[in-house]
C-alpha cells in the first residue's frame, strides 16, 4: 500500500472515537432517560454524602460525647436503618415512586441539618434515629423506578451503572469530607442536606411516575411478600453475606490496629475498594446479563471468600489492600444482580415492598456485624477472617440450591 493509501493522524482519530463510542454504547446505551435522571441524581446525592462516614468523630469530637455512650447512640441509628427500607417500600407503592424518594430525600436533609445543630444527647439521640430512617427512605423507590423503567434483560446492566455512580461518589466524599472535617463539621451537613435536595427535586421535575397504573387494596402488602418462601430464604443469604461486608467498616480498622497499623494506612485499604469498583464495574457489568443470576451471586460470594482468606494471612497493610481488592471483585457481582433478582420476583405492584425487604436484610447484617465481628476479633483475627470466609461459602452454596427456583420465578 502506498503512503496515499495510508490512514492518516485524522482517519486514526475518527477510528478512536468510534470505537470509544461502541464502548459506551455497549455498557450504557439504550437506557431509558428516566434511569439517566436517576443515575445523575444518585451520582450528586453520594457526592455530598459526608457525615455518615465521619458520624463518630463528630459525635466525640465535636459533640464531646463519650465513647461508649457514642456506640449506644448509634446503635440507635442502627435500628432506625432496620426499619428506613421496609417503610420506604411501603411508601413506594402505596403513594408512588416519585412521592417516596422525593419525601425520603427532603426528610434525609432536614434530619441532617437538625443534627449538625443539636448540642445535646436529648436533641442528638432522636435525631440520629431519624437519620437511620430517612438515610435510606428512597432507596426502594429508587430500585422500583428502575425495575419499573428498565426491560427486564438491561436491569443487571442499569444495576451495574448505578452501583458504579454510586461508589465514584462516595469515593470522592470521602476524600471531600474528610479534608473539610479537619475545617469544620458544619459544611459537611449543609452540603450534604443540599445535595439530598437536588437529588429529590432532580427526581420529581424530571422523571414521570413509574408506578403500575389501576392498582388495588387486593394487590398485596408485606403478608404477601413474607410468605413469598424464595424471597424469604433469599433474604437470609444476603444477611449471611452483609455480615461479612459490613466487617471492612467494623471490624477492620480494629484488626489492622492491633498490627500497629495507622488509620491511614485504613483509609488507603478501603480506598483500593472504590478504585476497583470504578475500574472493572464498566468492563464486567454489560456481560452478566446473559449469564444465570444465582451462579453471577454464587460466583460472588466465593470471591468474598476468597478476599476473606487472604485477609486471615495479612500482617501488612499492602495483604489488606490485596484483600479488599479481591472482595471487592465478590462485592461488584453480588450488588448488580441482587437488585435484579428481586425484580424478577416481585409482582410489579409490590416492587417497593419486595425491595424494603432486601433492604431490612441488608441492615439486620450490618446490625449483626459489629457484635459478632468483634467478638470474634478477640479471638484473633485469623479467626475473623476464616469465619467469614466460611459465611461466604455457605452464602454460595445456598444460592446455588436456590437457583432452580430462582430460574422459575424469571421464566427462563
Amino acid at each position: 500500500m502506498s503512503r496515499l493509501d495510508e490512514p492518516g493522524p485524522a482517519a486514526g482519530g475518527i477510528a478512536r472515537e468510534g470505537r470509544l463510542r461502541a464502548f459506551v454504547r455497549v455498557r450504557a446505551g439504550g437506557l431509558p432517560g428516566a434511569f439517566w435522571v436517576l443515575w445523575g441524581g444518585s451520582l450528586v446525592n453520594r457526592l455530598g454524602a459526608m457525615v455518615n462516614p465521619f458520624l463518630s468523630l463528630y459525635l466525640t469530637g465535636v459533640r464531646h460525647v463519650p465513647i461508649a455512650t457514642t456506640g449506644v447512640v448509634l446503635a440507635v441509628g442502627g435500628v432506625g436503618s432496620v426499619i428506613s427500607q421496609p417503610l420506604g417500600g411501603f411508601l413506594a407503592d402505596r403513594f408512588g415512586r416519585r412521592v417516596a424518594l422525593t419525601g425520603g430525600m427532603l426528610a434525609n436533609g432536614a434530619t441532617l441539618l437538625v443534627l449538625g445543630h443539636a448540642r445535646t444527647l436529648a436533641v442528638l439521640i432522636p435525631a440520629c434515629f431519624a437519620l437511620g430512617i430517612t438515610l435510606d427512605l428512597f432507596r426502594p423507590a429508587a430500585q422500583a423506578l428502575v425495575a419499573d423503567a428498565v426491560p427486564a434483560a438491561d436491569r443487571t446492566r442499569a444495576f451495574g451503572l448505578l452501583l458504579w455512580a454510586i461508589n465514584l461518589g462516595f469515593s470522592v466524599a470521602m476524600v471531600l469530607g474528610g479534608y473539610l472535617a479537619g475545617h469544620g463539621y458544619q459544611l459537611l451537613f449543609w452540603l450534604d442536606a443540599g445535595a439530598c435536595t437536588v437529588f429529590g427535586v432532580l427526581v420529581w421535575l424530571a422523571v414521570p411516575e413509574t408506578r403500575p397504573a389501576g392498582r388495588g387494596r387486593t394487590a398485596g402488602g408485606f403478608g404477601t411478600v413474607v410468605r413469598d418462601r424464595a424471597m424469604v430464604a433469599f433474604s437470609g443469604i444476603i444477611v449471611v453475606y452483609a455480615v461479612v461486608f459490613q466487617q471492612a467498616f467494623t471490624t477492620l480498622p480494629l484488626a489492622m490496629k492491633s498490627t500497629a497499623m495507622s488509620s491511614d494506612a485504613y483509609g488507603m485499604v478501603m480506598g483500593v475498594n472504590g478504585i476497583v469498583v470504578i475500574a472493572v464495574q464498566p468492563l464486567i457489568g454489560h456481560r452478566l446479563a446473559d449469564l444465570d443470576k444465582s451462579r453471577v451471586l454464587a460466583t460472588g460470594f466465593a470471591v468474598a471468600a476468597a478476599g476473606n482468606a487472604v485477609a486471615a494471612t495479612a500482617h501488612a497493610a499492602v495483604v489488606y489492600g490485596i484483600a479488599v481488592a479481591v472482595s471487592t471483585l465478590g462485592e461488584i457481582l453480588v450488588f448488580a444482580v441482587t437488585a435484579a433478582v428481586v425484580a424478577d420476583l416481585a409482582p410489579a405492584a409490590l416492587r417497593g415492598r419486595y425491595n424494603g425487604l432486601i433492604g431490612m436484610a441488608w441492615g439486620t447484617g450490618f446490625l449483626i456485624a459489629p457484635v459478632a465481628g468483634t467478638r470474634l476479633l478477640v479471638t484473633g483475627t485469623t479467626t475473623l477472617w476464616l469465619s467469614c470466609t466460611a459465611l461466604c461459602l455457605l452464602a454460595a452454596l445456598c444460592q446455588l440450591a436456590m437457583g432452580p427456583a430462582l430460574r422459575r420465578r424469571a421464566g427462563r
